[in-house]
């Protein structure tokens, strides 16, 4: 029977690359070229030059704009020119000084198939094929032009370093060597999408990381079948866990330094060349509440400021949904005082509460995004005229009450203080508003409770995402909301593995040196 066609259109197709591209060198320089350009379609930014030195046909390879053109002509051109090789040297003799003599590149490579070739030459080397020889040599002449390093943009800080990721994943792979330099921590490189052929980077310490959790890390990074592979997102979902939830069970960050904090304490990090970002495994739901600076400030500060972030997120979360259902439902556990100014200010308003909070909520992540897509200086003004002008005029129309925008302000100023909780925290927002506007206090609490049933049933490569908290860990909660000075962190090597549900109640060694 003929399969209908919506099925044959939807059947998965893995992608596969070009035609041809497996294929082997020959030792002929024309078929060679034949096969080149055949895979590569005549594509105008390959520059093919040929040329004849000592007897030999030579053929140059590159990329334009990727490849350095002085460090070519300093560190390749003139050498290879000046090389003492004989009038009629044979492929076989120039394959051996190419091999054994010849440096031009601390990367250099030997390659053998069409695959290869394509592969480094479109991330930045030159590659030379000599007529005879059914090998090329590739050498890394990279030149390509990337944005340097900058300050962070969603994690800052006050004290510590100031520079994050770039775009370039040999310059991120050099600022985590230039923080960790032991040679404990290893640095595993790999592609990822089939035509894009995306590089990462895999790191992790040796001493620290768990085995089973990097095969397993492995074996998704291996799994994954896409054809193009552009931003972190695209791999991220590939890392997950399979069951659906509004928190992440992989991290992110854009600081070297947060990486390397990581890395020391059993995480797996991963970089993806184009974007600056790195993701980091296994995850925990507290390190959401963690940043750099608790570690620079004295203890006591930084406690206080994680008990705010805690407080910000239940307050973003469940303001809003608090306030429909109480307006609605519950109006006898308000203030006569509180409750008489609320009746007062909501009198004129045609609208129920619900809707109320949804349209001003609304209004918000409009001008929120016009903000963050337009130009920064037009941005900062969109910002201001959609807070002042559109609020106020909303207010005085009697479209929204006063209590209603100062509730909406005060959500949306406190979801800040978690900006990489920000997507979950707006979705549950809508969802604790809708439960509170049609079931009142009864519905929000079913919410919280399936939310909070869901997150303690997550797990990180086999690590519950509430750890310490649920299954307990003693020594993690030294670092969960009360965070200790570093002569009491300094006695204990925490390691996250340590924090597995069959090991919750192991204690880890204390380190070498230290006394009790």
């Amino acid at each position: 029977m003929k399969m209908p066609y919506f099925y044959a259109r939807d059947a998965y197709q893995p992608p596969s690359g070009p035609e041809g591209e497996a294929q082997r060198l020959t030792a002929s320089l024309n078929e060679n070229l034949i096969i080149l350009r055949q895979i590569s379609g005549g594509s105008d930014d390959l520059i093919v030059r040929e040329f004849e030195l000592c007897g030999l046909r030579l053929c140059l390879l590159q990329i334009e704009g990727m490849v350095d053109s002085l460090a070519m002509a300093d560190f390749f051109i003139r050498p290879l020119f000046a090389a003492a090789l004989s009038n009629n040297t044979t492929p076989d003799a120039f394959a051996d000084y190419m091999r054994n003599q010849a440096i031009f590149a601390i990367d250099q490579q030997e390659i053998g198939s069409f695959s290869e070739l394509f592969s480094f030459v479109m991330s930045g080397f030159a590659v030379l094929l000599c007529d005879g020889l059914s090998t090329g040599y590739a050498m890394g002449l990279q030149g390509f032009a990337y944005r340097s390093v900058a300050e962070p943009l969603g994690e800052f800080n006050v004290r510590g370093s100031r520079e994050s990721f770039t775009e370039a994943l040999r310059v991120n792979m050099s600022m985590v060597r230039r923080r960790m330099k032991t040679p404990l921590l290893k640095m595993e490189l790999g592609t990822v999408g089939e035509n894009s052929r995306t590089g990462f980077c895999l790191l992790y310490r040796t001493d620290k990381v768990d085995s089973a959790t990097l095969n397993q890390i492995k074996h998704r990074l291996g799994a994954i079948r896409l054809d193009t592979v552009l931003e972190s997102g695209y791999i991220q979902p590939f890392l997950e866990n399979a069951k659906a939830s509004f928190f992440s069970t992989v991290g992110t960050t854009e600081r070297p330094d947060t990486l390397c904090a990581k890395l020391a304490e059993g995480r797996v990090g991963l970089l993806i060349d184009g974007t600056p970002f790195a993701l980091t495994l296994p995850h925990l739901f507290g390190e959401y509440f963690q940043g750099f600076d608790d570690y620079a400030h004295p203890p006591y500060y930084a406690t206080m400021i994680r008990l705010l972030r805690y407080l910000a997120f239940l307050l973003t979360v469940m303001l809003p949904g608090l306030y429909v259902a109480i307006a609605r439902y519950h109006l006898e556990l308000l203030p006569p005082a509180l409750l008489y100014n609320i009746a007062t200010a909501e009198e004129n308003i045609p609208f129920s509460a619900m809707l109320e909070v949804l349209i001003i909520t609304l209004i918000y992540e409009v001008v929120r995004e016009a903000g963050l897509r337009m130009p920064q200086p037009v941005g900062m003004a969109v910002s201001i005229v959609g807070a002042l002008v559109v609020g106020d005029a909303a207010v005085k129309a009697g479209i929204i009450g006063a209590p209603m925008v100062m509730v909406v302000a005060l959500t949306a100023v406190s979801a800040f203080l978690v900006p990489a909780l920000y997507q979950a925290i707006t979705f549950l927002r809508l969802l604790l508003i809708f439960a509170g506007g049609f079931f009142g206090l009864f519905g929000i609490t079913a919410v919280l409770l399936m939310v909070g049933c869901n997150l303690f049933a997550r797990e990180s490569m086999g690590i519950p995402v509430t750890t310490p908290v649920a299954p307990i860990a003693p020594y993690g909660w030294r670092d969960l909301i009360v965070r200790v000075g570093w002569p009491k962190l300094s006695r204990e090597q925490l390691n996250v593995q340590h924090l597995r549900q069959e090991e919750s109640d192991t204690i880890p060694h204390k380190t070498e040196g230290q006394e009790e």
